[in-house]
């Protein structure tokens, strides 16, 4: 597969430059100058994040549903591809643009998977400014198979919501001292480019003071109406958690609903902290 140095993701865009409103005509030969990279300095200034100093570890997990390239006969291929984006790349790829560069390999001949992984992780890296992981997954593989979040879900608990923008104050915890992972399937957000709801869960794993369970379901489910990528929606979590919890360890992760053939999830956490297992819930 040839490959230019001239394409536009060299020369990060910024949200004011996304193609919002545009008929997608899906390209059919191979373009990795579809990918739109986003600097992710912008939205994290607002909340107090240096990139020089990241407060967390992390990465972005996509999966991507509708991988279909050609043998060198021009036999179709299809499979599903994981790819890990490290939170301490400069750049995030916007996801419609993701979803038109797999669709540029679907008349593309490609000699093996080796060469279809090394192509990906290259052009990737090359839109985030840090490497990018890539595997590629069996449609029948084992670990596909749906999964459950481990911890307490807590959507059962039968309270009052007013407010559907992120609210810090909900955020409160008593003196005890707790180790505990707590879910919920209620999370919402909307994409800052299309407008459409991006819907997820979201695991909350820390140890620290004991953070009250209404509140906690009031704060997630004030990003109903927020708009944000998925990315820095977990970050704002991060952040706000900290700040208002003090936890001695934290991880949050957010597992978001497939859209377009694409799922991401990503996890924040202090160092040391690493996701659970499960590759993807029911709803991806």
């Amino acid at each position: 597969m040839s490959h230019s140095s001239d394409h536009p993701h060299h020369r990060p865009a910024t949200l004011a430059d996304a193609p919002l409103g545009r008929e997608s005509a899906y390209p059919d030969q191979y373009d990795p100058g579809l990918l739109f990279p986003i600097e992710r300095a912008a939205n994290r200034a607002p909340l107090g994040i240096a990139e020089d100093a990241l407060p967390f570890v992390g990465e972005d997990e996509w999966h991507a549903f509708e991988l279909s390239w050609l043998t060198p006969k021009g036999k179709p291929c299809v499979a599903v591809a994981r790819f890990r984006l490290p939170a301490s790349s400069p750049r995030l790829i916007e996801s419609k643009s993701w979803k038109l560069y797999l669709n540029s390999l679907n008349q593309t001949r490609v000699s093996s998977r080796s060469e279809l992984i090394a192509t990906l992780e290259r052009d990737l890296g090359e839109a985030a400014g840090a490497a990018v992981s890539v595997e590629i997954l069996d449609v029948e593989d084992e670990q596909l198979s749906p999964r459950r979040l481990p911890g307490e879900c807590i959507d059962d608990r039968d309270i009052e919501i007013a407010r559907y923008t992120p609210t810090p104050d909900h955020l409160t915890v008593s003196d005890e001292i707790v180790e505990e992972t707590l879910t919920s399937h209620l999370l919402k957000s909307n994409c800052p480019v299309t407008g459409q709801p991006d819907w997820g869960s979201v695991m909350i794993r820390y140890r620290g003071p004991r953070l009250d369970r209404d509140g906690l379901l009031r704060y997630i489910v004030g990003y109903r109406q927020h708009q944000d990528f998925h990315e820095h929606c977990v970050e704002h979590m991060f952040v706000d958690l900290m700040e208002r919890a003090r936890p001695e360890r934290l991880l949050v992760l957010a597992r978001y609903v497939r859209r377009g053939g694409l799922d991401i999830s990503p996890w924040r956490g202090t160092p040391g902290e690493t996701p659970p297992t499960p590759l993807r819930l029911a709803r991806q």
